[in-house]
Order: C-alpha cells, then structure tokens, then sequence
C-alpha cells in the first residue's frame, strides 16, 4: 500500500486489496473512495467486494468510477460531495492515484489557489498542470 497525503485529510493510492482495509482504518483514515471502475480490475477487487470489506473494517466506502480520460463533472462532484461530507481523512485510490488527485484537485478549485492544487499532487509524480485552466475557470464559479 503506498498512501500519498495531498493534505492532512486528503490522501490517494495504486490500487488498494481487500487485505489493506485494516491498516487504512489503523492509519485513521474514516472514507475510502474508489475511483476505479469495475471493468478494469479482476472480480475480487470489483465494488461490491471492497464495499463489503471496507465497511466490515469500520470505514465509509464511496464508489466514484472515472474512465481513464473520460472523467466527467458528476464524477467531480461526487468527489466534492464526499470531501464536504467527510468526518475525517479521506483515501482515495485508482490505478496509481492519478484520476484520484485529478478529481481532488477539480473538486477543490476555489478553495485553494491553482498552483497549490497543481504543486501537491506534483510532489508524487502527478502532473495536473495541462488541467490549470480548467482549476482557474472552475474557481471562478
């Protein structure tokens, strides 16, 4: 498992196992978010075996699908939503935690300035800079 905190309570992940669920609860953790759709992992990995895993482990399970290059604003404002409703840290997970600091950082526009949406992610190998006027529009409502 390789957590990668984009803010104290906004951190994303690779793909995550039925067997990590625990430790992401440990590590305090209170939502998981899956932004992987079903057809692109195998079955135990599907959502409705991590939901059923994660809950049993004490968490929130949210299931926000994004196709590779067809993410969508629902999938942005899902995100959004479940940030606003959060009641502690949130792990997002895709493939390599790209699609998941994307939709953070869409999600976010406005409420920190654009560099910082794009630095943060940065930091981790994410380059969010072809999404800056995207950020800089979505900010200004």
């Amino acid at each position: 498992m390789d957590i990668r905190s984009l803010t104290p309570d906004y951190a994303v992940s690779p793909q995550i196992d039925l067997t990590d669920l625990a430790a992401i609860k440990e590590a305090g953790f209170v939502t998981v978010i899956d932004n992987r759709p079903d057809g692109e992992i195998p079955p135990h990995l599907h959502t409705a075996a991590m939901r059923a895993a994660a809950e049993a482990a004490g968490l929130t399970f949210v299931a926000n699908p994004v196709i590779g290059g067809a993410l969508t604003m629902a999938n942005v404002q899902a995100q959004a939503a479940t940030i606003a409703e959060a009641t502690g840290p949130i792990l997002a997970y895709c493939a390599s935690g790209n699609r998941s600091s994307i939709c953070w950082a869409l999600s976010q526009a406005g409420t920190l300035p654009t560099d910082e949406l794009i630095a943060l992610p940065a930091k981790y190998g994410y380059n969010l800079e072809g999404l800056r006027q995207q950020i800089d529009v979505l900010a200004r409502g």
